[in-house]
């Protein structure tokens, strides 16, 4: 699925990498490929890895299972250890299954904290639907922060979809239950959905995205509905450790990491899933429309350890 070819988001995820493959990856990368398996070498591989904002129990973690790997399967040079550390990286990221998106029309909440880029992703999802065939709508759900509904109005402009809004202070699942209303009637695809990004306690933010998801299958019973968390990769480890009650109070199935090309630390990637409970869905690569790009663990992997 997408609009890009394999290479073309290869080379997009390459170069959206660079900082993080330039920084510390690239000494993991020579130290497994140069170095003795020994326990200097663990010892520095877990360093590094806490430097590239993977978190601490998380390095721990990797470089323990790539102990027992190592052992298990008799490894003996660096070079094959540094495989296996790729392999075990692989399959910690890769999603346990796709997104629901079988509904007519499906239905994409975008959730997550004011400040992360929840309105460009929101316009960049649109974009990367559009460009692969689907009738897409977005509806500006976040009408308590003053101007959301305007600035989501001019992104979806430039992409050329069409937005449903209310009034600011109007009922958010109200909005909601409008778009996917008009989206099923019209024959659309996909409702994108932006959502406040600040509500005062975890109650109220429970309490509102429940109505939201009532009223989605209200206005529609065949609507699937799938509720994406934006993160903010510059800001690594603290960003997860800050959306963890949010992901519970939000009943999240998946993230949106944005400004990955913006930071050396996308490290913080490998511990999202193992710390929230979630897949990483989408990326943002860059400031373009188009750079908003399906997550392959695969071929983030290659990226972080391809040779400079």
């Amino acid at each position: 699925m997408g609009f890009f070819s394999r290479k073309e988001k290869k080379e997009k995820m390459d170069q959206g990498l660079a900082k993080t493959r330039k920084g510390f990856f690239a000494s993991i990368f020579e130290m497994l490929n140069a170095g003795d398996i020994d326990d200097a070498m663990y010892d520095d591989l877990e360093e590094q890895l806490i430097l590239a904002d993977t978190g601490a129990d998380e390095a721990t973690r990797l470089v323990e299972e790539l102990r027992t790997r190592v052992k298990k399967e008799r490894i003996k040079t660096a070079a094959d250890a540094l495989k296996a550390l790729k392999d075990i990286i692989r399959q910690e990221l890769d999603a346990e299954d796709e997104m629901n998106m079988s509904g007519r029309p499906a239905v994409i909440l975008v959730i997550g904290v004011n400040g992360v880029g929840k309105t460009t992703s929101i316009a960049k999802l649109a974009k990367l639907y559009k460009d692969q065939g689907k009738r897409v709508m977005v509806a500006a759900g976040d009408t308590f922060r003053a101007a959301a509904a305007e600035q989501l109005s001019i992104w979806a402009g430039r992409v050329d979809v069409p937005v449903v809004k209310h009034s600011e202070g109007a009922d958010p699942a109200a909005v909601i239950f409008d778009a996917v209303q008009s989206a099923a009637a019209r024959g659309y695809d996909i409702v994108i959905c932006d959502t406040a990004g600040r509500l005062h306690n975890k109650q109220h933010l429970m309490n509102e995205l429940a109505k939201i998801s009532r009223s989605v299958h209200k206005a529609c019973p065949d609507a699937s509905v799938e509720s994406l968390l934006v993160l903010d990769a510059i800001t690594g480890q603290n960003a997860i450790n800050q959306a963890s009650q949010f992901v519970s109070a939000a009943n999240a199935t998946g993230i949106i990491l944005t400004k990955l090309d913006g930071t050396a630390k996308g490290g913080s990637v490998i511990s999202v899933k193992q710390k929230l409970g979630l897949p990483v869905r989408f990326v943002g690569v860059g400031e373009g429309v188009d750079d908003l790009m399906e997550f392959s663990a695969e071929d983030f992997v290659d990226a972080l350890f391809a040779e400079n």
